[in-house]
């Protein structure tokens, strides 16, 4: 008698970068374990049709556009608590590597690593462990908390959305477009941000927002 193979159901998994030739490099390793549903090019239309979807993982890039990969996945977590995150980027950055740990078992790998390397992480974050690439393993984790505070940006969720896309070298009006909110109301929040940090002209607000992850180099 012939005994009947169950079936055993592949990972979901999203991809969000806006680099396609990236993305779709991605989509190619994963394919050979997963299922990848979907990709997308900013961190905007992720948080819109990712709950929709109900991955499994998510892998993204952190310096996207429109909307960062880190603040986009602590918006994910209320709607997705069950999925996990594989964050990618070019920053061999202890302190960012701290705050995207903030979010649980979470990857954090270099865009320049081998490919087993993300699956690697892949593998470990859907087993519910974290995984971070080891060129920062040498770092004294006892100082994690301390490296996530040193990071975390005292500024409300639409302050950072607004300084994104200001920093991004957008007018006003697109990004009032974008956010649906008034002009007015993006000035409010750009002066509110320069007074906060003591910031001069707009040259300041780039380098304050690359400083701080929110826009990559």
């Amino acid at each position: 008698m012939r005994v009947p193979v169950q079936s055993v159901s592949r990972p979901r998994v999203l991809i969000a970068d806006d680099h396609g030739i990236v993305a779709e490099g991605i989509r190619a390793l994963l394919a050979r374990t997963c299922d990848v549903v979907a990709i997308f090019k900013n961190g905007r239309e992720l948080i819109e049709d990712a709950p929709k979807l109900n991955p499994d993982v998510i892998v993204l890039d952190i310096g996207m556009p429109l909307l960062n990969g880190l603040d986009a996945a602590e918006r994910l977590r209320e709607f997705l608590p069950a999925t996990k995150f594989v964050f990618l980027t070019m920053q061999d950055d202890a302190n960012l590597a701290a705050a995207v740990q903030q979010l649980g078992a979470v990857g954090f790998v270099l865009k320049h690593a081998a490919a087993s390397e993300l699956l690697n992480a892949v593998s470990q974050v859907l087993a519910g462990k974290s995984y971070i690439t080891p060129k920062l393993r040498s770092e004294s984790w006892a100082q994690r908390e301390s490296r996530a505070r040193q990071f975390s940006k005292e500024l409300t969720p639409r302050q950072l959305e607004v300084l994104q896309l200001l920093a991004e070298g957008r007018p006003m009006k697109e990004i009032a477009d974008i956010l649906k909110v008034s002009e007015k109301t993006v000035m409010f929040h750009k002066y509110n941000i320069m007074e906060s940090f003591n910031l001069k002209n707009n040259s300041e607000l780039v380098l304050f927002a690359l400083k701080h992850h929110v826009i990559s180099s």
